[in-house]
């Protein structure tokens, strides 16, 4: 097996029951003549992993990119149609792709991603500040989910994914 220290991290999850805590602090690890650092987090396949298993992170990533996202999209195509504009953020804007794998976060956190996605949208689509998008048929008139659609989208698609599986430690993990 080849491994690249360079692209290679140590991770410690601590228990949660700090009763458990074996020790703070860890040797050196080496493979072959390199040394793999210690870190609190480490980003894989876009996802943060982070050692306390809390998924801010990953959140607050998003809220950063949706924003970038959704500036770059009112810069190039502010002048389109609303059908175009809905069909560019529904692709560029909307994909919260690791949403099912949040499990442990802060309410207050993914409030800041619902707003955020709630004044993108309006931002892009010229509303007012002000304006509700809870006002009827507003997301409907423009083709978009709400923020907890997409969050209910995202979770019952994983599991469906994970009860299509056969792998037996995907149907391990789904009987945990």
């Amino acid at each position: 097996m080849v491994l690249n220290a360079n692209k290679s991290v140590c991770m410690v999850f601590p228990p949660r029951d700090r009763s458990k805590v074996v020790s703070s602090s860890f040797p050196p690890l080496c493979v072959g003549n390199d040394l793999l650092h210690f870190v609190p987090c480490f980003k894989y396949l876009g996802h943060m992993i982070m050692s306390n298993n809390f998924d801010d992170a990953n959140i607050q990533r998003e809220i950063t990119n949706m924003f970038v996202r959704t500036n770059t999209l009112i810069r190039k195509f502010s002048k389109r149609s609303a059908v175009v504009k809905t069909v560019l953020f529904k692709t560029y804007c909307v994909c919260l792709y690791d949403a099912s794998l949040w499990k442990h976060y802060n309410l207050g956190t993914l409030d800041k991603l619902r707003s955020c996605y709630n004044r993108c949208i309006k931002l892009l689509f010229g509303f007012k500040r002000r304006d509700s998008l809870t006002r009827p048929n507003i997301l409907m008139n423009a083709g978009l989910p709400s923020f907890d659609t997409i969050l209910h989208n995202a979770a019952a698609s994983f599991m469906q994914v994970c009860n299509s599986c056969t792998n037996h430690i995907v149907v391990h993990l789904r009987n945990f």
